[in-house]
This record gives structure tokens, sequence and C-alpha cells, in this order.
């Protein structure tokens, strides 16, 4: 249940960023307030997580999720472009977050 929890942080935190993207620096309101209302969902669910995850796996889990989440919006949405390294880099990050969720004695399971 805690994964699925912070699974849901990382989806209000990707929904937010990609409404950052959208507000054009705040200057629309709508997405601006998306963003307001993601960001908050999205912490009230990582505190929610951090009952039963330490905060470092969580916290790993949530931004690395994120990172890879919002490139492939930002690749799929806006059109920016992910070149060799920006790819690999996301790469090891997934791998990361599977070596800690696999193997960690730290990570509930």
């Amino acid at each position: 249940m805690p994964y699925l929890i912070l699974f849901f942080a990382v989806v209000a935190e990707t929904i937010g960023t990609t409404a950052l993207q959208a507000s054009q620096q705040f200057s629309r309101l709508g997405p601006s307030l998306i963003v307001v209302v993601a960001y908050a969902i999205s912490f009230v669910l990582l505190g929610w997580a951090l009952k039963f995850l330490p905060v470092g796996i969580a916290y790993a889990i949530w931004s690395g999720l994120g990172i890879v989440l919002i490139a492939i919006i930002g690749f799929l949405v806006f059109g920016q472009k992910l070149d060799l390294p920006a790819l690999a880099g996301m790469a090891m990050i997934l791998a990361g977050i599977l070596v800690i969720h696999l193997f960690s004695r730290t990570a509930p399971h």
C-alpha cells in the first residue's frame, strides 16, 4: 500500500510539473492553479507514504520516477528533445529505483 500511495504522489507531482510548463511562468491562471493543487496533493501523499517508507527511499523513488515521467511528457507533449546522455541518465535512474526496490533491506517489500 505505501508504494501505491507513493505512485499517486508521483503522478500528482508529474501533473503539477506539466502544468508548470503550461502555466508560462504563472501567467496563465488555469494551469497555475493546477500546479498548486497537484503539488499539494503530491506532498500530502508523499507524507502519508513516509509513515511506512524511509524518507531516503521514498524521495529517491518519488523524484526519480518524476524525472523520467516528466521527461517523457516533455518529449511527447512539448516537443522537447532527449539526447543519448539524457536517455542513459534516465535509464540509470530507473535502474537505481529497481535496485532499491529489489535488493535494499531498507525498503519494505
